[in-house]
């Protein structure tokens, strides 16, 4: 194929078309944009993408990408209902597992989810050789073999891999004496958490039963 710019131009939209949602087209497209708006846009976004490539870690207690350890949620004592004068609604009591940060990310917009989060960072899979020990299932089990843990939400996608690994999870659960949950009403089957709308979000957080 002939070359339409300079190696550095090319880099730049071969790497813009492997974000999700982007093809080569729109991806040139995108290239296009920056360039023209140097520096309303593609200044700034080389700053902050080299600041977040060096700051951005994984929280050792819930799994979610932040720039502190622990994240923003996990640190934040609203979420404790042993401090007083705070939201009431917070709770340190109850885990709501997701796959990805993403799917944590898209909950916290909706405001569906008051509790504490686990993000597991993907699903149980025999095509992909994905096991437990790939996942952050044994440290799930830490934490909600927790003093006064009472109930663990299952927000898996509802697909064949995220179902096989609630139930897995359910049944590593057994015996600690919790309450498990999943999300019902709301959530179509092969969907994904990122891509549904706040409502949608919202009634099948309310509307959660066990599994």
């Amino acid at each position: 194929m002939k070359r339409t710019a300079g190696i550095e131009i090319e880099r730049l939209i071969q790497l813009l078309a492997k974000l999700p949602g982007l093809g080569p087209r729109s991806a040139r497209r995108a290239a296009l944009h920056l360039i023209k708006n140097r520096e309303k846009l593609l200044g700034p976004l080389a700053v902050a993408m080299a600041e977040a490539e060096d700051k951005v870690t994984a929280c050792s207690e819930c799994g979610n990408d932040d720039t502190t350890d622990l994240c923003a949620i996990c640190a934040d004592p609203a979420r404790d209902t042993a401090e007083i004068c705070v939201d009431p609604r917070r709770d340190r009591a109850v885990i709501c597992v997701v796959e990805e940060v993403g799917d944590l990310w898209a909950l916290e917009r909706a405001n569906a989810w008051t509790g504490l989060y686990h993000v597991l960072g993907g699903t149980l899979s025999a095509m992909e050789g994905i096991r437990p020990e790939d996942l952050a299932i044994n440290r799930l089990i830490e934490r909600s073999a927790a003093t006064g843990m009472r109930e663990v939400v299952l927000a898996t996608n509802a697909t064949v891999e995220g179902q096989t690994t609630a139930h897995y999870i359910t049944e590593r659960l057994k015996g600690l004496g919790l309450s498990t949950s999943k999300l019902a009403h709301g959530v179509p089957v092969g969907g994904e958490l990122d891509y549904l709308d706040e409502g949608t979000l919202t009634a099948a957080m309310r509307a959660r039963r066990p599994f």
